[in-house]
Protein backbone atom coordinates (compact mmCIF):
# COMPACT_ATOMS: atom_id res chain seq x y z
CA UNK A 1 0.00 0.00 0.00
CA UNK A 2 2.76 2.28 1.15
CA UNK A 3 4.54 1.55 -2.54
CA UNK A 4 1.38 2.34 -4.32
CA UNK A 5 0.41 5.65 -2.42
CA UNK A 6 4.05 6.92 -3.06
CA UNK A 7 3.64 6.16 -6.97
CA UNK A 8 0.62 8.27 -6.92
CA UNK A 9 2.24 10.63 -5.38
CA UNK A 10 5.49 11.09 -7.73
CA UNK A 11 2.55 10.44 -10.91
CA UNK A 12 0.73 13.78 -9.34
CA UNK A 13 3.85 15.76 -8.59
CA UNK A 14 4.78 14.83 -12.92
CA UNK A 15 1.64 16.09 -13.80
CA UNK A 16 1.35 19.48 -12.04
CA UNK A 17 5.01 20.08 -13.21
CA UNK A 18 3.98 19.50 -16.75
CA UNK A 19 0.79 21.52 -16.51
CA UNK A 20 3.04 23.98 -15.38
CA UNK A 21 5.68 23.98 -18.16
CA UNK A 22 3.10 23.82 -20.77
CA UNK A 23 1.42 27.19 -19.30
CA UNK A 24 4.37 28.81 -19.55
CA UNK A 25 5.47 27.72 -23.01
CA UNK A 26 1.69 28.80 -24.13
CA UNK A 27 2.46 32.11 -23.58
CA UNK A 28 5.68 32.90 -24.32
CA UNK A 29 5.86 30.68 -27.69
CA UNK A 30 2.47 29.60 -29.07
CA UNK A 31 0.73 32.68 -31.12
CA UNK A 32 -2.29 34.11 -29.30
CA UNK A 33 -5.61 32.07 -28.84
CA UNK A 34 -8.43 33.60 -31.23
CA UNK A 35 -11.88 33.18 -29.49
CA UNK A 36 -14.21 32.69 -32.22
CA UNK A 37 -17.76 32.94 -31.06
CA UNK A 38 -19.81 30.15 -31.97
CA UNK A 39 -23.66 29.33 -32.96
CA UNK A 40 -25.80 29.22 -30.14
CA UNK A 41 -23.55 31.35 -27.57
CA UNK A 42 -20.55 28.75 -26.98
CA UNK A 43 -17.02 29.79 -27.87
CA UNK A 44 -14.23 28.02 -28.81
CA UNK A 45 -10.53 28.41 -29.27
CA UNK A 46 -8.66 28.40 -32.50
CA UNK A 47 -4.82 28.34 -32.69
CA UNK A 48 -2.52 29.56 -35.68
CA UNK A 49 0.22 27.74 -35.74
CA UNK A 50 1.16 29.30 -39.23
CA UNK A 51 1.85 32.42 -40.15
CA UNK A 52 -1.29 35.10 -39.38
CA UNK A 53 -1.85 37.34 -42.16
CA UNK A 54 -3.45 40.12 -40.87
CA UNK A 55 -4.15 42.21 -43.98
CA UNK A 56 -5.86 40.97 -46.93
CA UNK A 57 -3.59 41.19 -50.08
CA UNK A 58 -3.94 43.98 -52.21
CA UNK A 59 -3.82 43.10 -56.18
CA UNK A 60 -2.76 46.13 -59.00
CA UNK A 61 -5.53 46.68 -61.20
CA UNK A 62 -4.66 48.06 -64.80
CA UNK A 63 -7.89 48.04 -66.61
CA UNK A 64 -9.33 51.55 -65.36
CA UNK A 65 -5.99 53.59 -66.11
CA UNK A 66 -6.19 51.73 -69.33
CA UNK A 67 -9.78 52.07 -70.18
CA UNK A 68 -9.23 56.18 -69.04
CA UNK A 69 -6.00 56.77 -71.37
CA UNK A 70 -6.29 54.27 -74.78
CA UNK A 71 -8.96 56.86 -76.06
CA UNK A 72 -6.74 59.30 -75.47
CA UNK A 73 -3.73 58.64 -77.35
CA UNK A 74 -3.46 58.73 -81.32
CA UNK A 75 -1.56 57.38 -84.16
CA UNK A 76 0.38 59.98 -85.62
CA UNK A 77 1.70 59.30 -89.61
CA UNK A 78 3.81 61.55 -91.47
CA UNK A 79 5.10 62.06 -94.89
CA UNK A 80 7.80 63.55 -95.96
CA UNK A 81 7.46 64.12 -100.43
CA UNK A 82 10.57 63.36 -102.18
CA UNK A 83 12.57 66.04 -103.38
CA UNK A 84 12.35 66.94 -107.71
CA UNK A 85 15.30 67.40 -108.96
CA UNK A 86 16.15 68.78 -112.62
CA UNK A 87 19.13 66.62 -114.42
CA UNK A 88 20.62 66.55 -117.61
CA UNK A 89 19.55 63.37 -120.35
CA UNK A 90 22.83 62.64 -121.49
CA UNK A 91 21.27 60.29 -123.89
CA UNK A 92 19.18 62.97 -125.26
CA UNK A 93 21.95 65.50 -126.00
CA UNK A 94 23.72 62.00 -127.46
CA UNK A 95 21.29 61.50 -130.23
CA UNK A 96 19.89 65.15 -130.66
CA UNK A 97 23.19 66.90 -129.51
CA UNK A 98 21.68 69.44 -127.20
CA UNK A 99 20.71 69.18 -123.73
CA UNK A 100 17.25 68.19 -122.43
CA UNK A 101 16.17 68.87 -118.60
CA UNK A 102 14.32 66.34 -116.95
CA UNK A 103 12.60 66.34 -113.32
CA UNK A 104 12.85 63.22 -111.34
CA UNK A 105 11.00 63.08 -107.75
CA UNK A 106 12.50 60.95 -104.89
CA UNK A 107 10.35 58.27 -103.43
CA UNK A 108 8.15 60.14 -100.38
CA UNK A 109 8.99 58.92 -96.66
CA UNK A 110 6.85 57.76 -93.92
CA UNK A 111 7.24 57.52 -90.56
CA UNK A 112 4.82 57.32 -87.25
CA UNK A 113 4.57 57.82 -83.83
CA UNK A 114 1.77 58.92 -81.08
CA UNK A 115 0.44 61.76 -79.83
CA UNK A 116 -1.43 62.54 -76.76
CA UNK A 117 -4.86 64.88 -76.66
CA UNK A 118 -4.94 67.42 -74.25
CA UNK A 119 -8.28 69.31 -74.77
CA UNK A 120 -11.33 68.52 -76.27
CA UNK A 121 -11.28 70.70 -79.02
CA UNK A 122 -7.84 68.82 -80.72
CA UNK A 123 -4.72 69.83 -79.19
CA UNK A 124 -2.05 67.18 -79.14
CA UNK A 125 0.96 66.77 -77.65
CA UNK A 126 4.03 64.60 -79.56
CA UNK A 127 7.94 64.68 -79.82
CA UNK A 128 9.57 66.90 -82.19
CA UNK A 129 11.42 64.55 -83.51
CA UNK A 130 8.12 62.41 -84.75
CA UNK A 131 6.94 65.08 -86.81
CA UNK A 132 9.53 67.45 -87.73
CA UNK A 133 9.96 67.93 -91.32
CA UNK A 134 7.15 66.35 -92.33
CA UNK A 135 4.88 67.59 -95.00
CA UNK A 136 1.50 66.43 -94.24
CA UNK A 137 0.58 65.02 -90.81
CA UNK A 138 -2.53 62.91 -90.09
CA UNK A 139 -3.78 61.73 -86.81
CA UNK A 140 -5.60 58.53 -86.44
CA UNK A 141 -7.92 58.63 -83.13
CA UNK A 142 -8.74 55.44 -81.48
CA UNK A 143 -12.72 55.27 -83.15
CA UNK A 144 -10.39 55.18 -86.42
CA UNK A 145 -11.41 58.31 -87.15
CA UNK A 146 -8.66 60.23 -89.50
CA UNK A 147 -7.99 63.80 -89.34
CA UNK A 148 -5.11 66.14 -90.63
CA UNK A 149 -3.07 67.80 -88.34
CA UNK A 150 -1.14 71.19 -88.49
CA UNK A 151 2.12 72.12 -86.39
CA UNK A 152 1.21 75.02 -83.61
CA UNK A 153 4.62 74.32 -82.66
CA UNK A 154 8.06 72.33 -81.65
CA UNK A 155 10.62 72.66 -79.33
CA UNK A 156 13.45 70.90 -79.85
CA UNK A 157 15.25 71.66 -76.79
CA UNK A 158 12.38 69.41 -75.35
CA UNK A 159 11.56 66.95 -78.14
CA UNK A 160 8.23 68.42 -77.73
CA UNK A 161 5.48 69.29 -80.78
CA UNK A 162 2.08 70.52 -80.24
CA UNK A 163 -0.23 70.02 -83.15
CA UNK A 164 -3.62 71.00 -83.70
CA UNK A 165 -6.88 68.85 -85.14
CA UNK A 166 -10.21 70.35 -86.41
CA UNK A 167 -12.58 68.57 -84.23
CA UNK A 168 -14.64 68.83 -81.31
CA UNK A 169 -15.50 66.81 -78.26
CA UNK A 170 -12.46 64.42 -78.06
CA UNK A 171 -11.71 62.75 -75.13
CA UNK A 172 -9.23 63.95 -73.30
CA UNK A 173 -6.51 63.09 -70.85
CA UNK A 174 -5.74 63.82 -67.24
CA UNK A 175 -2.57 65.85 -66.79
CA UNK A 176 -1.22 64.48 -63.37
CA UNK A 177 1.96 66.01 -61.24
CA UNK A 178 5.57 64.11 -62.30
CA UNK A 179 6.82 65.89 -59.09
CA UNK A 180 5.16 63.28 -57.44
CA UNK A 181 6.50 60.25 -59.05
CA UNK A 182 8.22 58.34 -56.84
CA UNK A 183 10.89 55.55 -58.00
CA UNK A 184 9.08 51.88 -57.79
CA UNK A 185 5.86 53.27 -58.87
CA UNK A 186 3.62 51.91 -61.39
CA UNK A 187 3.19 53.20 -64.57
CA UNK A 188 1.74 52.61 -67.95
CA UNK A 189 3.22 53.69 -71.72
CA UNK A 190 -0.06 53.65 -74.15
CA UNK A 191 1.09 54.36 -77.83
CA UNK A 192 1.29 52.55 -81.01
CA UNK A 193 4.36 50.78 -81.42
CA UNK A 194 5.19 49.20 -84.88
CA UNK A 195 1.51 50.96 -85.95
CA UNK A 196 -0.34 48.60 -83.68
CA UNK A 197 -2.64 51.03 -82.34
CA UNK A 198 -3.78 50.96 -78.93
CA UNK A 199 -0.71 49.01 -77.35
CA UNK A 200 -0.46 48.95 -73.62
CA UNK A 201 2.66 47.72 -71.66
CA UNK A 202 3.41 48.25 -67.76
CA UNK A 203 6.38 48.72 -65.88
CA UNK A 204 7.56 50.74 -62.77
CA UNK A 205 9.45 54.16 -62.26
CA UNK A 206 13.39 52.79 -62.63
CA UNK A 207 15.04 56.55 -62.17
CA UNK A 208 14.19 60.08 -62.19
CA UNK A 209 16.06 63.52 -63.76
CA UNK A 210 18.06 61.22 -66.37
CA UNK A 211 20.11 62.79 -68.82
CA UNK A 212 20.76 60.38 -72.01
CA UNK A 213 22.58 63.07 -73.98
CA UNK A 214 20.13 62.06 -76.55
CA UNK A 215 18.66 65.20 -77.89
CA UNK A 216 21.25 67.98 -79.90
CA UNK A 217 19.70 71.17 -79.44
CA UNK A 218 22.23 74.10 -78.39
CA UNK A 219 19.83 74.57 -75.30
CA UNK A 220 18.51 71.32 -74.45
CA UNK A 221 17.13 70.02 -71.34
CA UNK A 222 17.14 66.32 -70.01
CA UNK A 223 15.54 65.32 -67.24
CA UNK A 224 13.58 62.03 -68.04
CA UNK A 225 11.55 59.78 -65.73
CA UNK A 226 12.99 56.00 -67.15
CA UNK A 227 10.75 53.18 -66.72
CA UNK A 228 10.89 49.82 -68.02
CA UNK A 229 7.80 49.95 -69.45
CA UNK A 230 7.73 48.43 -73.14
CA UNK A 231 8.42 51.00 -75.48
CA UNK A 232 9.35 50.58 -79.30
CA UNK A 233 9.48 52.73 -82.53
CA UNK A 234 5.96 54.08 -82.62
CA UNK A 235 5.67 54.95 -78.79
CA UNK A 236 7.54 58.20 -79.28
CA UNK A 237 4.96 60.78 -78.26
CA UNK A 238 2.75 58.61 -76.58
CA UNK A 239 1.63 58.38 -72.79
CA UNK A 240 3.06 57.74 -69.77
CA UNK A 241 0.46 57.65 -67.00
CA UNK A 242 -0.13 56.12 -63.46
CA UNK A 243 -2.14 53.67 -62.08
CA UNK A 244 -4.95 56.33 -62.19
CA UNK A 245 -4.64 56.87 -65.69
CA UNK A 246 -3.33 60.50 -64.88
CA UNK A 247 -0.66 61.65 -67.39
CA UNK A 248 3.03 61.83 -65.89
CA UNK A 249 5.58 62.22 -69.02
CA UNK A 250 5.68 61.95 -72.60
CA UNK A 251 7.78 58.74 -74.35
CA UNK A 252 10.36 59.90 -75.96
CA UNK A 253 13.68 57.40 -75.95
CA UNK A 254 14.28 54.39 -75.03
CA UNK A 255 17.59 52.81 -74.29
CA UNK A 256 18.64 49.80 -76.94
CA UNK A 257 21.55 48.51 -78.70
CA UNK A 258 19.39 47.25 -81.64
CA UNK A 259 16.64 50.18 -81.91
CA UNK A 260 14.20 47.66 -79.92
CA UNK A 261 13.06 48.05 -76.73
CA UNK A 262 15.58 46.52 -74.43
CA UNK A 263 14.87 47.05 -70.86
CA UNK A 264 14.61 50.86 -70.52
CA UNK A 265 12.49 53.93 -71.77
CA UNK A 266 12.34 57.90 -71.19
CA UNK A 267 9.62 60.19 -70.77
CA UNK A 268 9.45 64.00 -70.50
CA UNK A 269 7.90 64.56 -67.13
CA UNK A 270 4.51 66.15 -67.86
CA UNK A 271 4.95 68.86 -65.42
CA UNK A 272 7.91 70.23 -68.08
CA UNK A 273 5.73 69.53 -71.35
CA UNK A 274 2.54 71.37 -69.48
CA UNK A 275 4.60 74.67 -69.40
CA UNK A 276 6.28 74.11 -73.04
CA UNK A 277 2.59 73.45 -74.32
CA UNK A 278 1.30 76.52 -72.78
CA UNK A 279 3.76 78.63 -74.42
CA UNK A 280 3.40 77.42 -77.78
CA UNK A 281 -0.51 77.87 -77.35
CA UNK A 282 0.13 81.38 -75.92
CA UNK A 283 3.30 82.71 -78.23
CA UNK A 284 4.00 80.04 -80.74
CA UNK A 285 7.43 79.69 -79.43
CA UNK A 286 8.77 78.67 -76.02
CA UNK A 287 9.57 81.22 -73.48
CA UNK A 288 12.31 80.24 -71.56
CA UNK A 289 14.31 81.61 -68.40
CA UNK A 290 17.88 81.18 -67.92
CA UNK A 291 19.41 81.23 -64.63
CA UNK A 292 23.20 82.22 -66.07
CA UNK A 293 25.22 79.59 -64.39
CA UNK A 294 27.48 76.94 -65.54
CA UNK A 295 27.41 73.83 -63.51
CA UNK A 296 28.24 70.64 -62.89
CA UNK A 297 27.22 67.96 -60.32
CA UNK A 298 28.60 68.00 -56.82
CA UNK A 299 31.65 64.95 -56.89
CA UNK A 300 33.29 63.69 -53.98
CA UNK A 301 36.23 65.82 -54.64
CA UNK A 302 34.21 68.98 -54.71
CA UNK A 303 32.31 67.69 -51.62
CA UNK A 304 35.73 66.93 -49.90
CA UNK A 305 37.07 70.32 -50.72
CA UNK A 306 34.08 72.48 -49.87
CA UNK A 307 33.64 70.65 -46.86
CA UNK A 308 30.10 69.31 -47.76
CA UNK A 309 27.91 66.73 -45.67
CA UNK A 310 26.46 64.89 -48.49
CA UNK A 311 26.70 64.97 -52.34
CA UNK A 312 22.97 66.33 -53.14
CA UNK A 313 22.94 69.68 -54.92
CA UNK A 314 24.09 71.52 -58.09
CA UNK A 315 27.66 73.23 -58.09
CA UNK A 316 28.72 76.87 -59.53
CA UNK A 317 31.57 76.62 -61.22
CA UNK A 318 30.81 79.67 -63.32
CA UNK A 319 28.84 82.82 -63.86
CA UNK A 320 27.44 84.35 -67.25
CA UNK A 321 28.57 88.15 -67.09
CA UNK A 322 25.22 89.39 -67.97
CA UNK A 323 23.63 86.83 -66.35
CA UNK A 324 20.76 86.38 -63.80
CA UNK A 325 22.88 84.48 -61.45
CA UNK A 326 25.39 86.94 -61.41
CA UNK A 327 23.08 89.78 -60.72
CA UNK A 328 21.28 88.29 -57.97
CA UNK A 329 24.70 87.58 -56.20
CA UNK A 330 25.50 84.10 -56.76
CA UNK A 331 28.84 83.18 -56.41
CA UNK A 332 31.17 80.42 -57.97
CA UNK A 333 31.34 77.75 -55.71
CA UNK A 334 27.63 77.99 -54.18
CA UNK A 335 25.79 74.64 -54.18
CA UNK A 336 22.58 75.51 -55.53
CA UNK A 337 20.03 73.09 -53.34
CA UNK A 338 16.54 74.26 -54.22
CA UNK A 339 14.56 76.08 -56.64
CA UNK A 340 11.06 77.19 -54.97
CA UNK A 341 10.01 74.63 -53.03
CA UNK A 342 11.42 71.86 -54.97
CA UNK A 343 14.64 70.46 -53.81
CA UNK A 344 17.34 70.02 -57.15
CA UNK A 345 19.44 67.16 -56.36
CA UNK A 346 21.46 66.73 -60.25
CA UNK A 347 22.17 69.34 -63.02
CA UNK A 348 19.88 67.50 -65.28
CA UNK A 349 16.86 68.24 -62.15
CA UNK A 350 18.22 71.88 -61.66
CA UNK A 351 17.72 72.67 -65.73
CA UNK A 352 13.87 70.94 -65.43
CA UNK A 353 13.36 73.45 -62.52
CA UNK A 354 14.27 75.93 -63.99
CA UNK A 355 12.79 75.53 -68.22
CA UNK A 356 9.54 76.18 -65.86
CA UNK A 357 9.94 79.63 -65.53
CA UNK A 358 9.83 82.79 -68.61
CA UNK A 359 11.73 85.35 -68.75
CA UNK A 360 11.55 88.03 -66.10
CA UNK A 361 9.88 85.70 -63.84
CA UNK A 362 11.41 85.86 -60.01
CA UNK A 363 12.44 82.79 -58.31
CA UNK A 364 13.61 81.85 -54.97
CA UNK A 365 16.59 79.89 -55.04
CA UNK A 366 18.04 78.30 -52.07
CA UNK A 367 22.08 77.54 -52.17
CA UNK A 368 24.54 76.42 -49.79
CA UNK A 369 27.77 79.02 -49.12
CA UNK A 370 30.34 78.34 -46.49
CA UNK A 371 28.12 75.76 -44.36
CA UNK A 372 24.89 78.04 -44.56
CA UNK A 373 21.30 77.75 -46.38
CA UNK A 374 20.83 80.99 -48.22
CA UNK A 375 17.53 82.01 -49.94
CA UNK A 376 18.11 84.07 -52.75
CA UNK A 377 15.36 85.69 -55.16
CA UNK A 378 16.66 85.43 -58.58
CA UNK A 379 14.81 86.92 -61.94
CA UNK A 380 15.50 85.06 -64.92
CA UNK A 381 16.32 86.37 -68.44
CA UNK A 382 16.26 84.72 -71.81
CA UNK A 383 19.32 83.87 -73.89
CA UNK A 384 20.10 86.89 -74.91
CA UNK A 385 20.37 88.58 -71.37
CA UNK A 386 17.34 90.56 -70.81
CA UNK A 387 13.81 90.04 -69.44
CA UNK A 388 11.85 90.17 -72.58
CA UNK A 389 9.45 87.74 -73.80
CA UNK A 390 10.49 86.22 -77.71
CA UNK A 391 8.22 87.30 -80.61
CA UNK A 392 6.95 84.31 -82.66
CA UNK A 393 10.13 83.22 -84.32
CA UNK A 394 12.29 80.47 -84.09
CA UNK A 395 15.03 80.92 -81.32
CA UNK A 396 17.44 79.77 -84.18
CA UNK A 397 16.16 82.38 -86.28
CA UNK A 398 16.37 85.05 -83.77
CA UNK A 399 20.25 83.71 -83.36
CA UNK A 400 21.14 84.28 -87.02
CA UNK A 401 19.29 87.55 -87.04
CA UNK A 402 16.07 86.62 -89.28
CA UNK A 403 12.39 87.10 -89.25
CA UNK A 404 10.72 85.28 -91.98
CA UNK A 405 7.16 85.43 -93.65
CA UNK A 406 5.62 83.29 -96.41
CA UNK A 407 6.05 83.74 -99.79
CA UNK A 408 3.14 85.28 -101.42
CA UNK A 409 1.09 83.53 -104.34
CA UNK A 410 2.08 85.66 -106.55
CA UNK A 411 5.77 84.79 -105.41
CA UNK A 412 5.14 81.25 -106.31
CA UNK A 413 3.81 81.91 -109.78
CA UNK A 414 6.40 84.13 -110.66
CA UNK A 415 9.27 81.80 -109.36
CA UNK A 416 7.56 78.65 -110.30
CA UNK A 417 8.08 77.81 -106.51
CA UNK A 418 6.55 75.29 -104.36
CA UNK A 419 7.66 75.90 -100.75
CA UNK A 420 10.24 79.11 -99.34
CA UNK A 421 10.03 81.53 -96.66
CA UNK A 422 11.21 84.87 -97.19
CA UNK A 423 13.18 87.17 -94.98
CA UNK A 424 11.02 90.78 -94.28
CA UNK A 425 13.64 91.92 -91.79
CA UNK A 426 17.42 91.08 -91.00
CA UNK A 427 19.75 92.14 -88.23
CA UNK A 428 22.83 91.56 -87.07
CA UNK A 429 23.91 87.85 -86.87
CA UNK A 430 25.12 84.40 -89.11
CA UNK A 431 23.12 85.82 -92.25
CA UNK A 432 24.08 89.12 -92.44
CA UNK A 433 27.56 88.21 -91.51
CA UNK A 434 27.39 86.12 -94.47
CA UNK A 435 26.31 88.11 -97.16
CA UNK A 436 22.46 87.57 -96.99
CA UNK A 437 20.01 90.39 -97.84
CA UNK A 438 16.45 91.52 -97.12
CA UNK A 439 13.89 89.76 -99.55
CA UNK A 440 16.02 85.94 -99.94
CA UNK A 441 13.82 83.32 -100.04
CA UNK A 442 15.20 80.06 -98.26
CA UNK A 443 14.15 77.11 -99.55
CA UNK A 444 16.49 74.45 -98.71
CA UNK A 445 19.45 73.89 -96.06
CA UNK A 446 22.08 71.40 -96.62
CA UNK A 447 20.32 70.37 -99.80
CA UNK A 448 16.93 69.96 -97.66
CA UNK A 449 13.60 71.31 -98.83
CA UNK A 450 12.26 73.66 -95.97
CA UNK A 451 8.73 74.23 -95.69
CA UNK A 452 8.45 76.45 -92.47
CA UNK A 453 10.05 78.75 -89.98
CA UNK A 454 9.91 75.44 -87.60
CA UNK A 455 11.73 73.43 -90.13
CA UNK A 456 14.39 75.64 -90.50
CA UNK A 457 15.01 76.51 -86.64
CA UNK A 458 15.17 72.78 -85.72
CA UNK A 459 17.80 72.01 -88.50
CA UNK A 460 19.69 74.62 -87.69
CA UNK A 461 19.44 74.02 -83.96
CA UNK A 462 20.65 70.72 -84.13
CA UNK A 463 23.95 71.54 -87.02
CA UNK A 464 27.47 71.80 -85.43
CA UNK A 465 29.93 73.18 -88.12
CA UNK A 466 29.51 74.33 -91.96
CA UNK A 467 25.84 74.95 -93.23
CA UNK A 468 24.56 75.65 -96.48
CA UNK A 469 21.66 77.56 -97.23
CA UNK A 470 19.82 77.78 -101.05
CA UNK A 471 16.98 79.93 -102.09
CA UNK A 472 16.17 82.90 -104.42
CA UNK A 473 16.18 86.34 -104.68
CA UNK A 474 12.46 87.92 -106.27
CA UNK A 475 14.65 88.86 -109.28
CA UNK A 476 14.87 85.40 -109.84
CA UNK A 477 18.52 85.29 -109.05
CA UNK A 478 19.74 81.95 -107.13
CA UNK A 479 21.72 82.42 -104.92
CA UNK A 480 24.15 80.06 -102.24
CA UNK A 481 25.32 81.02 -98.79
CA UNK A 482 27.73 79.07 -96.59
CA UNK A 483 28.81 80.12 -92.82
CA UNK A 484 29.56 77.71 -89.35
CA UNK A 485 27.37 77.05 -86.44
Amino acid sequence: MKRIIGLFVVALAASVSTLGIYSQLETKILPPKIIVKERGGNTGELYHLAHLNNAPETKINFTTAASNTVNTVVHVKTIHEGETVAYQDPFYEFLWGKSHEKMYKAPDKRGSGSGVIISSDGFIVTNNHVVNGADKIEVTLNNQRNYSAKIIGMDPATDLALLKIEAEALSYITMGNSDQVQIGEWVLAVGNPYNLTSTVTAGIVSAKGRNIDILRDKFKIESFIQTDAAVNPGNSGGALVNTRGELVGINSAIASPTGSYSGYSFAIPVNMARKVIRDLQEFGTVQRGFIGVTIENVSGAIADKMGLADLEGVYVNGLQKQGAAKGAGIQVGDVIKRVEDISVKTVPELQEQIARFRPGDKVTVTLERDGELLAVPVVLKNKFGNTELTEKNPSALIFLGATLQPISEDQKSKLAMEHGFQIKKLSAGKFKNAGVKEGFIITKVDKKAIHSPDELSAALGTKRGGVLIEGVYPNGMQAYYGFGI
